[in-house]
């Protein structure tokens, strides 16, 4: 079982970044795939990028940049250029894989962080 415990959001006004991270309570994250999702108010979880245990990537928005850093047990998603239909809360997933599969579907997930974009 693990933890996982985002940061990183708030209000950003369009065309602003945000950088949220992920790290996990009491295990580590360098072994397992760690994907994105976001879910906006009265509509369903989106995936947004997932991260493999050897870094492949998979990305659904070239504006979003998704790493990690297996020393600091954190894995990262860089937005940039938010515009206000990205306004949501991002929660960061995990299945205990070593590769991605879809996301959403991921059991395991933190409490999610706020992003809203209004100007």
């Amino acid at each position: 079982q693990v933890q996982l415990v985002e940061s990183g959001g708030g209000t950003v006004q369009p065309g602003g970044s945000l950088k949220l991270s992920c790290t996990a309570s009491g295990s580590t994250l360098a072994g397992y795939a760690i994907g994105w999702v976001r879910q906006a108010p009265g509509k369903g979880r989106e995936g947004v990028a997932c991260i493999s245990s050897d870094f492949h990537i998979r990305n659904e928005d070239s504006r979003f940049i998704i790493s990690r850093d297996n020393a600091k047990n954190t894995v990262y998603l860089q937005m940039n250029n938010l515009r206000p239909e990205d306004t949501a809360v991002y929660t960061c997933v995990t299945d205990l894989m070593i590769t991605c599969g879809p996301p959403p579907a991921m059991y395991y997930r933190g409490k999610g962080t706020l992003v809203t974009v209004s100007s």
